[in-house]
This record gives structure tokens, sequence and C-alpha cells, in this order.
């Protein structure tokens, strides 16, 4: 067993390796830090409480990936799941996949899983209760995100037609926008358990500002700077097309954070960390399933109009008809991540050149601007369609299920809501709250007051 092992590691390509392993430590902060972003977004009282779904989405999609995840995702098999050959990761040691052992591919691909659950339960973000999220995750994770890793990546019934995708447009975006808008129209509209009693009340809340903007500054410099890696890793091979995808990202990122940026100054003649942010994001959103696939001059393309496209979505949940049919979008989810996502999608098909993938030896037909490949914008639209379906009626239908289970309504009561979560749901603040049955402190056991000379 030793000598297979060790034979078996003699075969990868070491630089291919170090690289990889290098990209997935780069990438593990975004998990944590798009909870840090979410507690940015929200009310001050509810920072913490957004915070921690990612904190328990890191633990609980380790354990699910592990176990069932990485088989369902990258086994071999049919259209929608892997085979179950490598449940418990049996069998995943150094066996090279490409040029890296198969250990350190499962690990990559596992914060991939971990981003879009992260992003994905932003959908619980101040009406939400902490502990239903555990089994969303585990459900979801194994019924919704490794069926679409699969179907795009592993083989499935998206490869089989020829998708291009290089870093999750649909996996990642439209999964994690669609799935965070089915959460929280759930939680407008619940149908069992957290449905309007005596102490529970759907409804629509107060649109608000920002409530840390520093948990914004810090949440955007990490998640702009480890998605670089998370791009240049697809390639899962240190060669120029690893090159290529971070500069393009980074220009993308670039271009969407000036955009979003000068338009909110045209607006209001004043700058925002939060417009940077959003801009930032939009145009990560926008590269990610092309940054394989196009050069630098469209990616500054792409980052414009992801802006543009994403702002106007914004402006969606300020609207009256937002608050007359609930329609609450905590974390800009919906307009970022899944009407990005789609619009990156189908981009991609637009634009993708054969002459880019070509850096690393890969052919690929190109889509219909530089290589005249007609097809694959249609292959891209059925791509987002599909995505967008599985993942918002997968995901509304485990959360209703949870709802059905005593002890995990998913709705938080309306006290709860209004003193804001982090008084009820957690034991600290991310805004240093005082909290109501908090007695006044004193360094002293006896409290005896000490009179300083």
């Amino acid at each position: 067993m030793e000598s297979s092992v060790l034979q078996a590691w003699d075969a990868c390509d070491k630089i291919d390796t170090l690289f990889i392993l290098v990209c997935t430590v780069f990438c593990w902060p975004i998990v944590p830090t798009v909870g840090i972003a979410y507690g940015g977004y929200t009310w001050k009282r509810n920072g913490m409480a957004a915070v921690i779904p990612a904190l328990l989405t890191i633990a609980t999609c380790s354990i699910q990936w592990f176990v069932l995840g990485y088989t369902l995702a990258y086994g071999d098999g049919g259209l929608f799941f892997g085979n179950l050959k490598h449940l418990l990761h049996w069998g995943v040691l150094s066996e090279p996949v490409g040029t890296i052992p198969a250990i350190l591919f499962s690990e990559f691909q596992l914060v991939f899983e971990a981003t879009v659950c992260a992003i994905a339960v932003g959908g619980f973000c101040e009406r939400g209760r902490l502990l239903p999220v555990i089994p969303f995750i585990v459900l979801w994770s194994s019924l919704i995100y490794c069926p679409l890793a699969h179907m795009v990546w592993g083989g499935g019934l998206l490869e089989e037609i020829g998708v291009l995708d290089f870093a999750g447009g649909t996996p990642v975006h439209i999964c994690s926008g669609a799935t965070a808008t089915a959460i929280s129209i759930y939680l407008s509209y619940p149908l069992f358990r957290s449905r309007k009693s005596e102490i529970r009340t759907p409804t629509h809340i107060r649109i608000h500002r920002p409530g840390g903007s520093f948990f914004q500054l810090i949440a955007l410099i990490i998640i702009w700077g480890s998605w670089l890696a998370f791009d240049a890793g697809t390639t899962l091979a240190f060669n120029f097309q690893s090159v290529m995808a971070l500069c393009v990202t980074n220009l993308c990122a670039s271009a969407g954070a000036l955009t979003w940026a000068l338009m909110a100054f045209y607006e209001t003649g004043k700058w925002s960390i939060d417009s940077i942010f959003m801009g930032a994001i939009s145009g990560l959103v926008m590269i990610t399933p092309s940054a394989g696939f196009i050069d630098m001059p469209t990616a500054l393309g792409f980052g414009i109009l992801g802006a543009l496209i994403c702002r106007q979505a914004l402006r969606i949940k300020f609207t009256k008809f937002a608050q007359h049919w609930r329609w609450v979008d905590n974390g800009d989810t919906f307009a970022t991540h899944c009407v990005g996502g789609v619009a990156a999608t189908i981009c991609t098909g637009l634009f993708a050149q054969k002459e880019v993938a070509a850096y690393a030896g890969v052919d690929v037909p190109g889509g219909v601007f530089f290589d005249g490949n007609i097809r694959q914008l249609w292959v891209q639209i059925v791509e987002a369609l599909i995505g967008f379906t599985w993942s918002f009626v997968g995901s509304y239908i485990i959360i209703a299920l949870i709802d059905c289970v005593p002890g995990l309504e998913v709705l938080a009561i309306d006290k709860h809501i209004s003193e804001g979560l982090d008084f009820n749901e957690t034991e600290e603040s991310l805004a240093g709250l005082d909290y109501p049955d908090e007695v006044d402190y004193s360094p002293m056991t006896n409290k005896r007051t000490i009179a300083l000379d």
C-alpha cells in the first residue's frame, strides 16, 4: 500500500501540486470572509448572526464533502450524480487527477462547495434562525451543489452538451444566488411551522444602510485577493492560462469597482465603500465562468457590463413592488450572484476564444463573436436555465421540509427580529453591543469600589 501511494505521488507534477496547494490555502479565507461581508451588510444588531452561518458552512461542508460530497460530484457515473466509489474518500490519495494528487484536487474543490454554500446561506440573514442552517447545508450541498458540479465538471449532462464554465458561472454564482433567493422568499411566505402565529409574522423588513462598512472593507480586500487564486487555480496546473486567468480576474474586478463607484458618485456626490465593494463583486462574478477563455480587453468590458447590469438589478429591492411582495435581498445575492451569474454565463458563450483556451493546450469550440460558434450561446442559455431551476426549486423544497421539523422552525420570532438576532441567537456581537440581560461589570469579585489616589 505504501509503495503504491508513493509511486502515484512520484507520478504527480510537483510544481503543479505546489501551485494548487498554495491556491487552496489562499482561497480558503473566502468562506469565512463571505460571512464577514454579510455582517457588514446587515443591521449592526444582526452582524454576528450573519457571520456564524459561514463558519458553520466550513465545518459542515468539510465533513459532508469527506463522507459523500466528493463522490457525488466527481465520482464516475450518470448525468446528474457521480457513483459512490469514493464514499468516505475511499481511494482518494495520491493518484493523479491531471498532474496533481487526488486528495489535493478534492480539497481544492471543497473550497468551491463551501464558498457557494457560504454565499447561499446569506438568505437567512436578519430573519432566519441559525440552528436550521446545519441540516440545510448538509441536504443542500448533497442534493443541489454536488449534482450541479457533476453536471458541469464531473462528466455529467451539461459537460456532455459542451458548456463552457471555467470556474463556476452556474455551479457557483447562479446556484448561490438562486438558493439565497429561495430561502428569502420562503422566509417571507413560509408554508409550515414558521407560518403566521402569535409569535411569528412573516413580513418585509425595512431597507437599511450597511451596518458595518469596516467589515465590508475587510471582506473586499480578502475576497478580491483570494478570488485571483480561485480562478488561477482552476487550471489545476501552473501554465500560461493560469497566469491569464489571474490577470483578467483582477482587471474585471477593477473595472466593475470603478464603474459602480463612479455611478454612485455621480448620483450622490460622495464616495462609498459599499459601492466599490459591490462593483468589485459584480466584476468577480462576471469573470468567473470565462476567466480561462477571454483576453484582457474583453475582461475590461465584462467588468463594466457587470456593474451596469447588477446595479440595475439591485434597484428592485428598493421599489414599492418589492415591499408589497415582501421581496428581501438581504445580502444582494440575487442582484449580484444570480443576475450577474446569468449574464456572465451567457457572455461566455458570446465572447469565449479558442485561442485563449489553447494557452493551456485545451481545445474548445469558442463563442459567437470570435469563433463564429452560434451553438455555444444556446448551450450556455440551457446551462443557466437548468442551474437556476435546479437550485431555486430544490432549495425551496429543502428549506420547506426542514421547517416541518419541530424545533427547526426557520423563521425567527418577531421579538428576536425586532431586537436583533445577535441578542437572541448568539453570545457575541460584531458591534460590541450591551446585551439586555448583562449586569454592570466590575473587575473585583466582591464588587467593592476602589478609590484611586
